[in-house]
C-alpha cells in the first residue's frame, strides 16, 4: 500500500504506526530469543519479565506500553496479563479503577487496539471484584461508554453535551440483555461530569503531534498546522488542524432539520440563517463574517461548526419551498438544509463534502461486546482513517457487502407495519439505518472508484491529474476541481 494518508490533505501523517517504525517493545533483553514481533514464543517468565520492566518505565517509554498491550497475539496477552497484575483495584468503583489505570501510560495506537487493552483492564477489574454483579462484558461495555461520555462533556466537541438521561438511555439493554442499574449510572455521569478522566502523556509523543503541513494554495511550508489530540478519549481523538485545507468556501444559508439521533428540531430553532460556510479538514464551519484564511475562527464560528465524517450530502429532493437545496445528514443524525446561491454551487457543495467524507471517515467501532437485543447503530470516530488508499476502497467495499447482505437478511423477517410495540420500532429503526448505510456507502463508492487507478499512476511515478478525480494524489487538492 502507498503510505497512510495523513490527517491533512497535504503530507504524509508523521504520526504513522507503520509497522517498519518498530518502538523499544519490540527488543528485549540482548541475548534474548523471546520476541514481540510475531509472539510465537509465548513463555510465561519472559512475560512477566518484560511486563515488570514495562510497569516500571526501564528501557521503555510511557508510550511503548499501549503498544504492546494492544497487540494481538498469544505473547502480547500473557504480557498484558502479568501487566494488569501490578494494578490492585479492589472496592474501587469502576471510575476511579478506571482513573488510576489511564494515568499509567497515554492510551495510543489503533482503534482495535485500544480497545483490548481496555478488554484487558475490564477482565482485570472483575478479578479484583468478584462479588461485582456486573459481568466482565458488562464492564467493558461500561468502561467504553465512560470513555466516550468523558470525550463529550469535556472533549472538543461541537454541539450540545450529551445529558444523563441521554447517558442511561443510550446503555440501555447493553448489560447482557439487561439494564445497567440506574443509580449507578447516575454516579458514573456525575463522576465524569465533575471531574475529566486524564492519563498520562509521553514527552516525545507530545513533540511529535506538531507536525507542519502544506497548504497546496499557500505554497510549501507556508503554515503549520497542530494537531491536538483530545486526550480525554483515545477513541475519539479530534484533529483541530489550525490551517487545514481549505476545500470550498461560500455563501449557504442553514435550517436546522433534525437534532441528534434524528429528532424533529422545535419550530423556534428551525429558522433560516445566512453564514458563510468554509469546508476545512472534515468540518463545515460556518462564518458570521466572510471567510479571510488567516483570520482565527470565534467561539460562535466553534459552536455553529458541523462534522462531515460519515456525512452524506444530497439534493434535497422532498423540499419545495425554496431552490437549490442540499440536505446534509451527519454522523449522529443531525438534519440541516443548505440553500445555495445556485444549483452549480449546490452540486459543488455536494461533491467536495461527500468526497471528503469518503476518503477521511474511519471505519466505525466494532459493537460493544454483549447479548444485546436492543438495536443500536454503531459508533462513528471522528478521527481520520489510517487506512492507506488501498484499504480504503476495500473497506467501504467490504461495508457496502455486509449491509447489503444485512438489509436482505432484515427483510426477511418483517414486522406488522401497523403494530405499535417495541419490536415494531427497533425493527423500523434498523431497517432506516440500513437503508441510509446503503445510500451512504454507495456515494462513498462512487467517489472512490477511481482511486485504483490513481494509485497505478502513483506506483508508476505519474501524478497526473484523473480526468474522473477532482483531486491529485497525494496532495488530494479538491480544491480546484470540477464545479
Amino acid at each position: 500500500c502507498p503510505p497512510r494518508w495523513c490527517h491533512d490533505a497535504s503530507l504524509k501523517d508523521t504520526l504513522s504506526d507503520s509497522d517498519s517504525d518498530m518502538g523499544s517493545t519490540e527488543q528485549l533483553d540482548q541475548g534474548s530469543t523471546d520476541t514481540l514481533a510475531n509472539g510465537c514464543r509465548a513463555d510465561s517468565e519472559a512475560a512477566k519479565r518484560l511486563a515488570k520492566r514495562l510497569y516500571n518505565l526501564e528501557g521503555f517509554k510511557r508510550c511503548d506500553v499501549a503498544r504492546q498491550l494492544g497487540k494481538n497475539n498469544e505473547f502480547s496477552k500473557l504480557v498484558a496479563e502479568e501487566y494488569l497484575s501490578f494494578f490492585d483495584f479492589t472496592g474501587l468503583t469502576l471510575d476511579k479503577a478506571l482513573r488510576t489505570f489511564l494515568k499509567a501510560f497515554p492510551l495510543m495506537g489503533e482503534t482495535q487496539e485500544r480497545e483490548r487493552v481496555l478488554i484487558h483492564f475490564s477482565r482485570r477489574y472483575c478479578q479484583c471484584n468478584p462479588e461485582e454483579s456486573t459481568s466482565e462484558d458488562g464492564i467493558h461495555t461500561l468502561t467504553c461508554a465512560l470513555m466516550l461520555l468523558n470525550t463529550d462533556l469535556h472533549g472538543h466537541n461541537i454541539g450540545k453535551k450529551m445529558s444523563c438521561q441521554q447517558f442511561i438511555a443510550n446503555l440501555d439493554g447493553l448489560n447482557d440483555g439487561k439494564d445497567f442499574a440506574k443509580d449507578l449510572l447516575k454516579t458514573l455521569y456525575n463522576s465524569i461530569k465533575n471531574e475529566k478522566l486524564e492519563w498520562a502523556i509521553d514527552e516525545d509523543e507530545l513533540r511529535k503531534s506538531l507536525s507542519e503541513l502544506v497548504d497546496d494554495k499557500f505554497g510549501a511550508s507556508s503554515k503549520k498546522v497542530t494537531r491536538i489530540v483530545d486526550s480525554s478519549n483515545p477513541f475519539l481523538d479530534i484533529p483541530q488542524a489550525l490551517n487545514a485545507v481549505t476545500y470550498k468556501h461560500g455563501v449557504l444559508t442553514r435550517k436546522t432539520h433534525a437534532d441528534m439521533d434524528g429528532k424533529r428540531t422545535p419550530r423556534g430553532r428551525r429558522g433560516w440563517k445566512k453564514f458563510y460556510a468554509v469546508l476545512k479538514g472534515t468540518i463545515l464551519y460556518l462564518q458570521k463574517d466572510e471567510y479571510k484564511p488567516d483570520k482565527d475562527l470565534s467561539e460562535v464560528d466553534l459552536k455553529n461548526a458541523i462534522r462531515v465524517h460519515h456525512a452524506l450530502a444530497t439534493k434535497a429532493s422532498d423540499y419545495s419551498k425554496k431552490s437549490n437545496v442540499l440536505k446534509l445528514k451527519t454522523a449522529d443524525w443531525r438534519v440541516f438544509l443548505f440553500q445555495a446561491p445556485s444549483k452549480e454551487e449546490m452540486l459543488s457543495w455536494i461533491l467536495r463534502i461527500n468526497l471528503v467524507a469518503a476518503i477521511f471517515s474511519a471505519p466505525a467501532f466494532p459493537a460493544a461486546i454483549c447479548s444485546m437485543k436492543k438495536f443500536c447503530r454503531p459508533l462513528l470516530p471522528s478521527s481520520m482513517t489510517k487506512l492507506c488508499q488501498e484499504e480504503q476502497l476495500r473497506s467501504h467495499e467490504n461495508k457496502m457487502k455486509q449491509i447489503a447482505d444485512e438489509l436482505a437478511e432484515h427483510k426477511l423477517h418483517p414486522v406488522e407495519k401497523s403494530l405499535k410495540s417495541k419490536e415494531a420500532e427497533e425493527y423500523r429503526l434498523k431497517e432506516h439505518y440500513l437503508i441510509f448505510e446503503v445510500k451512504e456507502l454507495s456515494s462513498f463508492l462512487r467517489k472512490s472508484h477511481f482511486l485504483p487507478s490513481v494509485i497505478s499512476n502513483q506506483r508508476r511515478g505519474k501524478l497526473t491529474r484523473e480526468r474522473t478525480s477532482p483531486f491529485t494524489v497525494p496532495n488530494f487538492d479538491i480544491s480546484s476541481g470540477p464545479e
